[in-house]
């Protein structure tokens, strides 16, 4: 057994081609093709069927995955090496909660990247169930996402807490109020991102809207992105929660629009997710590091807040 197989089997997975698994690992298909059935034969057992699609067996599935972890180790001992020589390079993958990525990556990504140009930055947008996957299954090395999660094999390195900011419409009797509870907030004025976002589940935690919905509505739409909630509350009426990175570039107007909750403020926990076997730690503190020094001084505040559950 070598890497170079576990490179093709993985590929092969990931692709569902033999030629386009052997065009990924530059090499042609019937190599590729050759060494993944010299694998199947060392062990003794069948990990692809060879359908168009191929498809991974059962058993497969089970070696896939522990292909990915040794590759991804195997992988670190060049970062060690050059950890060393005090070099700062190599790949990082980040995987980032679609609700973050618009307001923060453009604060720390440039900056990261000039002051460190020897290492590859690779940014995914993906829900908080998928980047936990990913993690597991080594294919990104860190998350920057809403905790706390609770998941045993996971380091969860605190980076700020992040404000939940009412977005309230001019024609609501709350745009008179200049701070708000949590009761205060009603189901049947409030427009929410839809299922599968974490903010979603923060959002109803909060307000626990779900057991003071009393009429029923006539018109539901769950958004894909917190831009169509403000624009919503823009055209419609009614009201949002906004995370605070998102009142930032908004307009004059549109501040206006902004009441805040009185103390303890809600907030999400914003945290630097990685396995606990991760290796890449220098790297992993520089990119916190880049992103504290980028960010709103008053977010790194300390005062009394209440961290909603995901």
């Amino acid at each position: 057994m070598t890497l170079i197989q576990l490179e093709y089997i993985v590929a092969l997975d990931t692709l569902k081609h033999f030629a386009k698994a052997a065009a990924h690992c530059h090499v042609t298909q019937p190599s590729l093709s050759m060494q993944v059935q010299k694998l199947e034969e060392e062990l003794g057992v069948q990990i692809f069927v060879r359908t168009t699609p191929v498809t991974t067996t059962d058993t497969g599935q089970l070696i896939i995955q522990q292909a990915r972890k040794v590759l991804t180790e195997a992988a670190n001992i060049h970062e060690l090496i050059e950890q060393e020589k005090s070099i700062v390079g190599g790949n990082l993958k980040i995987g980032v909660i679609p609700t973050l990525a618009p307001y923060l990556l453009p604060r720390f990504v440039q900056s990261f990247t000039q002051t460190y140009p020897k290492v590859k930055l690779s940014i995914y947008d993906l829900t908080t169930e998928n980047i936990v996957r990913q993690l597991k299954n080594g294919n990104i090395d860190a998350g920057i996402m809403a905790t706390p999660l609770g998941y045993a094999e996971l380091k969860e390195d605190f980076l700020f807490n992040e404000e939940f900011v009412a977005y309230v419409s001019t024609t609501q009797k709350l745009f008179d109020k200049r701070f708000l509870l949590p009761t205060d907030m009603d189901i049947n004025n409030m427009w929410l991102l839809e299922e599968g976002h974490c903010l979603r589940n923060q959002v109803i935690n909060f307000c626990a809207i779900q057991k003071i919905a009393s009429t029923e509505k006539h018109f539901e739409y769950s958004a894909g992105s917190i831009e169509t909630l403000k624009r919503f509350v823009d055209t419609n009426g009614g009201i949002t929660l906004l995370p605070e990175l998102a009142t930032y570039d908004i307009s004059d107007t549109q501040k206006n629009m902004l009441r805040y909750f009185k103390s303890p403020a809600p907030v999400r926990e914003i945290s630097l997710v990685t396995l606990k076997t991760f290796n890449k730690r220098r790297l992993i503190n520089i990119l916190k590091n880049t992103i504290l020094e980028n960010i709103p001084e008053q977010m790194l505040q300390k005062k009394k807040v209440d961290v909603i559950a995901i």
